[in-house]
């Protein structure tokens, strides 16, 4: 009998740990940040509303396909807000989060028990480091005590924020309230792997696939612990499961092919493994699922400057600082591709950006240099204060970097003192030359001989 791969051969498979499997845990992949919902536009009772652009579903977790909705539904928006909120989806969509900010806000101002408003307020506020988005994410949850996005948002923004013992306590009360919420139990299972309690993460991420089998982001949970345990093998098995399925495919289909986290989690790994084309191909996708997930754009984008497509990889960084504007490397790689694409002054103007929120930080003085030798003309700057700047950033660079590493600034540096030299020769040749001194003294003479 054709059969989908059985949730306790998935959860069985890819929890499988060994103590003496856990290597030094290598560069950890966060969880990216919440999209808003869409709103729900019918009565109670109403089927489960659709889920938004590259955001989180609305449904409860617990729901499986074709269930009904459960009775006594949290009622829509009024129509007034609904509106002003569509508004606001529409300028998260384009990347504008102070418009969508401001037009949730007027949502929540126009129903003050419109739940979902409250839960996108906070995402635009969680994205723009307003200090706001955790009372947001509250308020949500206060007004409907089971609405599992902002409850899920408001953990992992406490995660982020380095609060990991207040978010796991916050989960353990909710899932106190609510057992059969695979949300709950999976942000927990998150929590627990940011703790490095890796057992623990796996045997929770279980537990919300056996409330509903097909909730996906437990799945992802899964791939990302063994990822940041370095059990790359039972990663890729799990986002195999995620993505592609197993053959036949027709028995084990891909559990969720679209899945953004997943394809992002694989392009990494990819790259780990020097797989470039492989990995390029899962940030692009990942891109075109879900274009607010920075950190895909940002990873796709420095292949494509590698490559020398700065033109391709322009709009993509644009688009990173605009739902991101504090991402360092987001604005890091910007400043490159607008130094290969010779607008020196925009350059200068991110890596300046840069160097204010980490001075020490060995790229961006790399990046400096390349910027000051290179460029031909740098607004507000001689071609003698370019270069000196050249070489203080070259050298810069090498007192920050790693020990050993073997780059080609030594070569630069030796350029920039050699074009020095040139621009002091240049210099020095082009001053008027001083009268003899023989020949001053004689007029000196003469003229008393004069007198």
């Amino acid at each position: 009998m054709k059969r989908r791969l059985s949730v306790t051969l998935f959860v069985s498979l890819l929890a499988v740990v060994s103590p003496f499997a856990l290597a030094s845990c290598g560069e950890e992949a966060t969880p990216p940040p919440k999209a808003p919902t869409r709103p729900v536009t019918g009565p109670a009772g109403a089927a489960p509303p659709v889920q938004a652009p590259y955001g989180m579903n609305d449904a409860p977790s617990s729901m499986r396909p074709y269930d009904q909705p459960a009775p006594g539904a949290p009622a829509a928006m009024n129509a007034r807000a609904a509106a002003i909120y569509q508004g606001g989806l529409q300028a998260f969509a384009n990347g504008d989060l102070a418009s969508a900010k401001a037009q949730f806000a007027q949502a929540t101002q126009a129903d003050p028990r419109a739940h979902q408003a409250f839960y996108s307020l906070g995402v635009a506020q969680e994205r723009l480091r307003d200090d706001g988005a955790g009372a947001s994410y509250r308020q949500a949850f206060t007004l409907v005590p089971d609405y599992e996005p902002a409850i899920v948002a408001y953990a992992m923004l406490l995660a982020r924020k380095g609060q990991l013992g207040e978010a796991e306590r916050l989960l353990n009360e909710k899932r106190g309230q609510m057992p059969k919420s695979a949300a709950v139990a999976a942000t927990l299972a998150e929590i627990k792997s940011l703790q490095k309690d890796t057992g623990s993460a796996q045997r929770l991420a279980q537990e919300a696939l056996k409330i509903n089998p097909d909730y996906r982001p437990a799945m992802v949970i899964i791939a990302r612990d063994h990822y940041r345990n370095r059990r790359l093998d039972l990663a890729l098995y799990a986002l195999q499961a995620i993505l592609d399925g197993f053959e036949p495919v027709s028995e084990n289909p891909p559990r969720d092919r679209d899945n953004a986290e997943a394809l992002l989690l694989r392009g990494l790994i990819y790259r780990e493994q020097g797989q470039r084309a492989a990995a390029l191909e899962e940030f692009r996708k990942a891109v075109t699922r879900r274009p607010d997930l920075v950190e895909a754009r940002v990873q796709l984008a420095t292949y494509l400057l590698e490559a020398g497509n700065a033109q391709e990889a322009l709009p993509l960084l644009e688009g990173a600082v605009r739902f991101d504007a504090e991402h360092v490397a987001a604005h890091l790689n910007l400043g490159d591709a607008y130094r290969l694409l010779e607008r020196y002054a925009e350059a200068k103007r991110e890596f300046d950006w840069v160097l204010a929120r980490n001075p020490n930080l060995p790229q961006v003085h790399y990046d400096l240099g390349l910027l000051y030798l290179f460029a031909p003309s740098v607004p507000g700057m001689t071609p003698k204060q370019q270069v000196a700047e050249a070489i203080k950033s070259l050298t810069r660079f090498q007192e920050l970097r790693n020990k050993g590493q073997r780059d080609d600034s030594e070569e630069l540096l030796n350029r920039a003192k050699l074009k020095e030299g040139e621009l002091n020769a240049a210099a020095a040749a082009a001053q008027p030359a001083a009268p003899p001194a023989a020949e001053a003294d004689g007029g000196v003479a003469d003229a008393a001989t004069d007198t």
